[in-house]
């Protein structure tokens, strides 16, 4: 952070306010602490006849890899509304969501995932400008080398693990090369 959002200083300081626990950036200016709060990103793991949904991204982060239909959730949205979005923004598809499969932590990235089960309403679904292909992949085919995110991979394992009936919701954290 450059400047105060509030008073438009440039004497920011980042410390641990008084009666606060993590450093912040502070305005000495104006007296602002400025919050800053992880991103949430929501989407989709998608079943159809026992064969996993992925999109190969034609965006970057991880170009040209594959990934569960996700994206940022955008504000004045529910969790469930985003995941339906970037369902659609992403594969065309539309889907009505299941349980909460996954709750994923990236600490260092300042993200936390949620991803929903998801079955497609009717089979329609498209190339985006965020996709450059989509396919069905049955356990054994997935790519897992070609997965995009860890989170990605997380929730795959947890839901071929588990199965479609599983009503839990798996909960990992990826922490500097760790998978907990």
């Amino acid at each position: 952070m450059n400047y105060c959002s509030n008073c438009g200083s440039a004497d920011l300081m980042y410390k641990i306010p008084e009666d606060d626990h993590f450093p912040r950036f502070v305005c000495p200016d104006c007296d602002t602490i400025h919050y800053t709060n992880p991103n949430m990103v929501v989407g989709c793991l998608i079943d159809k006849d026992g064969k996993i949904m992925l999109a190969r991204r034609g965006i970057e982060p991880r170009l040209g890899f594959w990934n569960l239909p996700c994206g940022f959730l955008e504000n004045e949205e529910t969790v469930e509304q985003g995941a339906k979005r970037e369902v659609y923004e992403e594969t065309g598809a539309t889907v009505e969501l299941g349980n909460l499969h996954t709750v994923y932590n990236l600490p260092h990235a300042n993200q936390v995932y949620l991803i929903f089960t998801a079955d497609m309403v009717g089979d329609k679904y498209e190339l985006t400008t965020e996709s450059t292909e989509i396919r069905f992949f049955a356990p054994e085919e997935i790519p897992w080398d070609e997965i995009a995110f860890s989170s990605n991979a997380f929730a795959i394992k947890k839901y071929i693990e588990h199965g479609k009936a599983d009503k839990i919701t798996h909960v990992g954290s990826y922490f500097k090369d760790k998978i907990r």
